[in-house]
């Protein structure tokens, strides 16, 4: 969901259960292979990530063969409708894992009193940072750091907030500093005490120019960029909606950067796309997207979502279009040793779209003192391969 993600050759948003399974799969043609006592299983694969919508790849070849953003979009997500979203989104940071919020001091630096609504202007005091931490009595007490010492300011009726009149803040975290547009807020969790969770609260806008650069490269073309736009835009109104907390800055959301990640070409994209949105029975869709279909996209939990042809996917700068690994049995051997001496690999069921039959739903894997079924999500996971959509080539090792 990236410093461009796609870059790094990304994968998409979602988290994949670790667990064994037993499924049970659709009626697909069986695929076996023998495995000698010592071999090499080579895995050739195709695309990254699990395939639900946009191809991140795919968009930039269909920017390449002189597509725009709405063709883009309306290609990968079917039956939607073009809406608009607005509105202001709150992010979790997770590099702050301390129970402080730290900012670095600066012109027009304000601390807001949740409770009261008051905003005050931080004094101009020789301080190069201020901190809003729990004090003895457990209130948030409002502290500036200056010639090598922390001193108090002020206590607060509610929790704290810093911001700069429209300006970006410096947030100080054990990793290093970034820079965040909005307003940087110390929430106590859920579960109450000491501990703060720092909040960026933020217009929808200003928030996707921190996520388009990491999800996708700025300097890609314009329009799979503006498509990026959308589909980041519509993905994070539709999370909006569906989640009682804030929103995260991981591949569990969509990976956020803050105003430290900008780019001038995809805050662009952002700002020709102002406000537009993907939209489903009047709501906001869920659009998935991830780094490569391979080909073919894979159905999703939603009639837009479909299983499909994606001819754009394969160009030549997209270096996960196909692909291959190799792994040895002892490796597999490593992570289910209740079957013992790994014998027979054997694909159960695909989803039926593409080469090979297509993605694979789950796996037999036999050995000389039992045997596992496991998904296909499962492999992918524990093994660390790009996609589901998968095949093997099996020889002697040794």
């Amino acid at each position: 969901m990236r410093p461009a993600r796609i870059a790094r050759v990304l994968a998409v948003a979602c988290a994949v259960p670790l667990a064994l399974t037993s499924l049970a799969t659709p009626a697909q043609a069986v695929d076996t292979w023998p495995v000698p006592r010592q071999a090499w299983i080579t895995i050739k694969g195709h695309g990254y990530g699990h395939g639900h919508g946009m191809s991140q790849y795919g968009a930039q070849g269909a920017a390449q063969q002189g597509l725009g953003f709405r063709r883009i979009a309306q290609f990968y997500y079917p039956g939607t409708a073009w809406g608009t979203a607005r509105g202001p989104v709150h992010v979790e940071i997770s590099a702050d894992t301390t129970d402080d919020l730290v900012v670095i001091a600066r012109d027009g630096l304000r601390v807001r009193d949740t409770a009261t609504g008051a905003v005050t202007q931080l004094p101009a005091n020789g301080a190069t940072r201020w901190r809003i931490q729990v004090n003895g009595t457990g209130q948030d007490q409002v502290a500036y750091y200056r010639a090598g010492r922390w001193r108090g300011w002020r206590a607060l009726e509610g929790q704290g907030a810093f911001s700069a009149a429209g300006a970006p803040v410096t947030l100080v975290t054990p990793s290093g500093e970034r820079q965040y547009r909005g307003r940087l807020a110390a929430e106590a969790p859920p579960t109450g005490g000491r501990a703060r969770n720092t909040i960026n609260t933020l217009s929808l806008e200003n928030y996707l120019k921190g996520v388009v650069p990491l999800e996708m490269p700025a300097l890609w073309k314009p329009a799979a960029v503006q498509a990026q736009a959308v589909a980041a835009r519509t993905y994070a109104a539709y999370e909006r909606d569906h989640r009682t907390g804030p929103l995260c800055d991981t591949t569990s959301c969509q990976v956020y950067g803050g105003f430290s990640a900008e780019h001038p070409a995809s805050n662009d994209a952002v700002d020709k796309t102002a406000h537009l949105a993907l939209m489903w029975q009047g709501a906001p869709a869920f659009t998935q997207f991830g780094s490569s279909s391979g080909g073919w996209t894979a159905a999703g939990s939603v009639p837009y979502l479909p299983a499909k042809a994606d001819p754009y996917d394969d160009w030549a700068g997209n270096p996960v279009h196909s692909w291959s690994t190799r792994v040895s049995d002892t490796l597999i051997e490593a992570h289910w040793p209740g079957i013992g001496n790994l014998t027979r690999i054997t694909v159960l069921g695909r989803d039926g779209h593409g080469e090979w039959g297509g993605r694979v739903q789950s796996v037999r894997l036999v050995g000389g003192r039992g045997q596992v079924q496991v998904s296909g999500d499962t492999l992918r996971s524990v093994l660390g391969l790009r996609s589901t959509w998968v095949t093997f080539v099996v020889t002697h090792r040794g």
